[in-house]
């Protein structure tokens, strides 16, 4: 017991004074931590550097024919509509907020703009039936494959060929499809 308490208690000397108490650290200690914390903060720094991802440089290339004028094999995008279309396919009314965009060459720019003028009644009331129709599955796919491949269909047929026989459209670019329950 006397053990236990000789370790408790503060060494003495033996004329009876206290021993004078240790020191926690230095300026020696502060300097090695505050090197370590340095190194490990320039090796965070490397590893980082090293392990992340290049940067890349974008080119683009501009085909430009005589004084500015634009190559006729360049694409333009052609708003063809943005509407709120119906379904009904789950029994359920689903509101859809779409906008859908053509893009086609531009040598095919006029005659395409033209025939969406003459008959816009008869494009929305055909893109109005594909929305009717879709299974909900089709217009919750992440990209749209089902619907766009329908819309080019549809829309392909109503613009029709060039003269050279190669289709006006390029691509039915759907930037917008929102669905909400409508009840």
């Amino acid at each position: 017991m006397a053990d236990k308490d000789a370790k408790k208690a503060p060494a003495q000397a033996a004329d009876g004074e206290a021993a004078p108490a240790k020191k926690k650290g230095g300026p020696k200690t502060t300097i090695i931590v505050a090197a370590l914390m340095a190194v490990e903060a320039g090796a965070v720094f490397m590893v980082a550097k090293m392990t992340s991802p290049k940067a890349a440089h974008a080119e683009t290339e501009v085909t430009t024919e005589g004084h500015g004028e634009v190559s006729e094999d360049a694409t333009v995008e052609l708003p063809l509509i943005e509407e709120r279309f119906q379904n009904m396919q789950t029994g359920q009314i689903w509101v859809w907020d779409t906008e859908i965009v053509l893009k086609v060459k531009k040598k095919n720019e006029e005659a395409v703009a033209a025939v969406l003028e003459s008959k816009a009644a008869e494009m929305k009331e055909g893109l109005a039936a594909i929305f009717r129709r879709a299974q909900l599955g089709q217009l919750k796919e992440p990209g749209l494959e089902s619907l766009n491949r329908q819309l080019f269909t549809f829309v392909s047929q109503m613009v029709g060929k060039d003269a050279e026989g190669r289709e006006r459209i390029d691509r039915v670019l759907i930037p917008k499809c929102r669905g909400f329950a409508a009840n």
